[in-house]
């Protein structure tokens, strides 16, 4: 989470993926069945990835480096990482 651009949140997250904006979708582990099934029926329309966390919101919102919960987030532009690359699924 050093560099590039990335979204958190249920709303941004449905916002970028509205707009084709998003590279990739990561949802936590626990985040809502109605919720997860809609994030996931936006990425299928945009024809982008979408990663299940193996882990809560608590988890995912310390992997990102913040003292809160993420229940999703959408990275924009990875930056110098490759994140994109190293997941399953993706080319």
């Amino acid at each position: 989470m050093k560099s590039g651009k990335y979204t958190l949140g249920y709303k941004t997250v449905l916002k970028t993926l509205r707009n084709s904006k998003g590279k990739l979708i990561i949802i936590a582990n626990n985040c809502p069945p109605l919720r997860k099934s809609e994030i996931e029926y936006y990425a299928m329309l945009a024809k982008v990835s979408v990663h299940h966390f193996h882990g809560n919101n608590v988890d995912l919102g310390t992997a990102c480096g913040k003292y809160y919960r993420v229940c999703c987030l959408s990275i924009i532009d990875p930056g110098d990482s490759d994140i994109i690359s190293t997941t399953p699924g993706t080319q």
